[in-house]
Formats: C-alpha cells, sequence, structure tokens
C-alpha cells in the first residue's frame, strides 16, 4: 500500500489523534490532504475540531483536579498566571474560545480554564465552539495552502523511507541529549 492509501485509510482517525496533542500543524496539513482529493475537506474540519475539544477537555479537567498543584510548578511565569486568570474571571467566553489561538498558551491555557473553577457546562460549550472555528480556520489555511504544497506532495512517495530515517535519527539525537542533560542534572 503507498502513502496515499494509508492516508486514505487512517487520515481521519491520524488527525483525530494528532489535533489532540499538537494542534495547527496537523490542522493544516489536513487541509492540504484536503485539497489533494485524499480526504474530504469537511471530515476533515470535523475529526480535527474533535481531537481539538478532547485534547482541550482533558487539560480542563487536568487543571480542575491538579491545577493549583500544577501551576505552583511555574513560579516563574506566577505574574502571567496571576493576570490570565484575571482575564478568565473578566471575559470566560472570550478567553476560553481565544485560548485555541493564543500563541504559548495551547496546553497551559485550558489548564488555567479548570484551575480557576470556571464550572463545566459553560467551558464544553464553549470548547466546542471554540474546536469547531479553530478546525474551520486552520483546515481552510492549510486547503489553500495546498496549492502551493500540492506538486510537492507527489514525489513525497518516493522520499518516506528517507524521511523516517531521518525522523528516527533526529529523535534518537533528542532522546540521548535529553538523557545526557537529566544525568548531569541529577550528578549536580
Amino acid at each position: 500500500m503507498d502513502i496515499n492509501g494509508l492516508i486514505e485509510q487512517y487520515g481521519y482517525a491520524a488527525l483525530v489523534i494528532g489535533s489532540v496533542a499538537e494542534g495547527e500543524t496537523i490542522t493544516l496539513l489536513g487541509g492540504v490532504i484536503a485539497h489533494q482529493g485524499l480526504l474530504r475537506f469537511p471530515l476533515v474540519v470535523a475529526a480535527v475540531a474533535l481531537g481539538g475539544m478532547i485534547g482541550d477537555q482533558l487539560l480542563y479537567f487536568l487543571g480542575l483536579r491538579f491545577g493549583p498543584a500544577l501551576l505552583q510548578r511555574f513560579s516563574k511565569h506566577r505574574k502571567k498566571i496571576r493576570r490570565a486568570q484575571r482575564l478568565i474571571q473578566r471575559h470566560p467566553y472570550l478567553f476560553v474560545i481565544g485560548t485555541r489561538f493564543m500563541y504559548g498558551f495551547r496546553i497551559i491555557g485550558p489548564i488555567l480554564i479548570g484551575a480557576s473553577r470556571l464550572p463545566p457546562k459553560i467551558f464544553l460549550p464553549l470548547n466546542i465552539l471554540g474546536a469547531i472555528a479553530w478546525a474551520l480556520i486552520f483546515t481552510t489555511l492549510g486547503y489553500l495552502g495546498g496549492e502551493v504544497i500540492g506538486p510537492w506532495l507527489h514525489n513525497l512517495d518516493q522520499h518516506v523511507k528517507h524521511w523516517a530515517w531521518l525522523i528516527l535519527v533526529v529523535g534518537a539525537v533528542i532522546a540521548v541529549r535529553i538523557w545526557l542533560k537529566r544525568r548531569d542534572d541529577k550528578r549536580e
């Protein structure tokens, strides 16, 4: 089976899983793939919205349950955290929807919202609305970008093995660096 067959078969599931963990890159890539005709645009939007919503919902519940303890670990950013908490109290609707679009708040935003004790009955519908808007915007950008990236993707199938090896090597280098840093930190 070639890469296109794999995308057609597992693409939507990969988009859901990828957008739980990451976000914009996966969503843009989903738009590009929809432009190529391998996946359907509305289903790409639905898949990445679902993944984004699930990811933020999990982080929200993490913040609701363990928020204060988690936030204490970010002592360097105490001022920013307090400022964000004040914004959540003053403009909860805008903050919940806008967190998804704020650089640097993709992970910490839902945790802050949960820690602020915003009720789940308010967070859930706003999270769904924000996820749909976010998915639609970034999938559309990816779809439009497909014009530029499209010709390159046709040659991708030939280079998949090379990319896989490159990713493995880079991953191994990063893992070794992390291991060495932790080992050095333990010695100090």
